[in-house]
């Protein structure tokens, strides 16, 4: 995923990796659209309450989150990367 994120390959977007925001390292963002990118992968689905909250206090400082589970970006990156630029196309 960060090969087709970085050096502004979407609309010409900024992705840094690996950030810290809120006292959690979120995978990719944005931050000139406020759009943070989480991949998850099989353990989230037993993590929903935390991610929830983790989620809740990453959009209380400003962001948009959104998260694709892993398996997803492996069976078709382009899908993910058509959604993440229709994000930034909509100001996230």
């Amino acid at each position: 995923m960060w090969s087709r994120l970085r050096d502004r390959r979407i609309r010409g977007f900024k992705f840094r990796r690996q950030v810290p925001i809120e006292g959690y390292i979120v995978d990719f963002v944005c931050i000139d659209a406020q759009l943070v990118v989480e991949l998850d992968g099989g353990q989230h689905g037993e993590m929903r309450g935390k991610d929830a909250v983790r989620t809740e206090k990453i959009e209380h400082a400003g962001y948009v989150v959104v998260r694709f589970w892993n398996h997803d970006v492996i069976g078709d990156v382009d899908a993910i990367l058509a959604e993440i630029d229709r994000m930034l196309s909509v100001g996230a």
